[in-house]
């Protein structure tokens, strides 16, 4: 833990889901939950009031729904951090979260503790997937129609050759450690690397950098 105290705002349209959410939190010495809403349109208010770090957020809720609220939050405060959590795992939810700039996406039968590790890891601005929604996403981008017809993107000149080895490794869904071993450097390097794919490509987080590399046909399928 880096000292700092995360603040958290929970959105669920089920009392009883926030309710869980919050004894979980709250036994974190590192986490305090500033706030709660029952909507998508109570979510992106309160965020503009209590100014949370990470908001978790619920796909399917009355009137604005979780997705167009995530939107919203990111348009409106870029500095925070959302994190889907649903019991829904529909690729379209998956990609529509993803594409829009969220810090990560767990089913709600995850364990408490890797929500924990969600919140904190979005938080000090990476990015985590619930293991099985990981397998799903690069499926589902590895057998996008022709990707190598895409045209290329300009912003792919400025990385090095091994930047661009380390953004393929990242779709494949490879961890800082396996890269290294990989490619048989240290962990700080790794990190170093992947930073400046992501400052280069303009990406929020490594979530964001498979989904780029997908799209634009940089992993073949099933790679």
């Amino acid at each position: 833990m880096s000292g700092r105290t995360i603040r958290v705002l929970l959105a669920d349209d089920e009392i009883m889901i926030r309710a869980g959410l919050r004894l979980v939190l709250e036994t974190e010495p590192d986490i305090v939950v500033v706030g709660e809403a029952g909507d998508g349109a109570a979510a992106v208010a309160a965020t503009a009031a209590l100014h949370p770090d990470v908001v978790l957020m619920d796909v399917r809720m009355p009137g604005l729904d979780g997705l167009a609220a995530t939107r919203r939050i990111l348009e409106e405060h870029p500095a925070v951090r959302v994190v889907v959590l649903t019991t829904f795992d529909d690729d379209a939810n998956v990609h529509a979260a993803l594409r829009l700039g969220a810090s990560g996406f767990l089913l709600k039968v995850a364990p408490p503790e890797r929500l924990v590790d969600a919140i904190r890891v979005a938080a000090d601005g990476g990015a985590l997937l619930d293991p099985l929604v990981t397998r799903r996403v690069i499926s589902a981008f590895s057998t996008l129609p022709e990707p190598g017809r895409r045209p290329r993107p300009p912003a792919l000149d400025r990385l090095t050759d091994r930047e661009h080895e380390v953004l393929r490794m990242l779709a494949r869904g490879l961890s800082n450690a396996e890269i290294a071993a990989e490619l048989v450097v240290g962990e700080a390097t790794v990190k170093t690397h992947v930073a400046r794919v992501l400052m280069k490509l303009d990406l929020r987080d490594r979530v964001q950098a498979v989904v780029f590399a997908y799209e634009h046909g940089l992993v073949e399928p099933g790679a």
